[in-house]
């Protein structure tokens, strides 16, 4: 049986929940990314980490920056670096774009997850994104308490 859409385990291979939490999350984007072989298959695995990774802008190029994919068990020899750069493939206007908000505005750019799509290809899901202060961060925890709160009156209710 192949692997599509309505597939209950859709192929996440690592997710940023921190994510949602430091930043303001503004626009999205789907991006390509070089991997070697091992590191796919490593990827496969799930036990990838992008929690504290960001992309940026290198010779006009974007990479994924600290990431961590682990070695390949099986690969032996032809193992890949964990933590290395890995370039985003995207449209030229989509680059430019983006390195226009991260000099001008100030912004981020923030991995949201890495997945495999329905054609087997690994993707990365980044974020413009704005970082959060303080005070951003307890208003965020108040709203999803009180969220909570409500949720359990509901239930309790009918």
């Amino acid at each position: 049986m192949s692997k599509g859409k309505d597939d209950p385990n859709n192929t996440i291979a690592a997710d940023n929940r921190k994510a949602r939490f430091n930043y303001h999350i503004g626009e999205t984007f789907e991006a390509g990314i070089m991997l070697t072989g091992t590191e796919v298959k490593s990827l496969r695995g799930g036990k990838a980490t992008i929690g504290e990774s960001y992309a940026g802008e290198k010779n006009g190029e974007i990479f994924l920056v600290n990431a961590y994919i682990p070695e390949y068990l099986e690969a032996n020899k032809f193992n890949h670096v964990p933590k290395r750069p890995r370039k985003l493939l995207l449209h030229r206007r989509q680059v430019d774009r983006l390195t226009a908000a991260i000099q001008r505005e100030g912004m981020t750019l923030v991995p949201l997850k890495i997945y495999f799509n329905e054609k087997g290809r690994a993707k990365v899901e980044i974020a413009l994104a704005k970082g959060k202060n303080v005070a951003d961060k307890r208003e965020t925890e108040k709203k999803r308490d009180w969220d909570r709160e409500k949720s359990r009156l509901m239930r309790e209710k009918g």
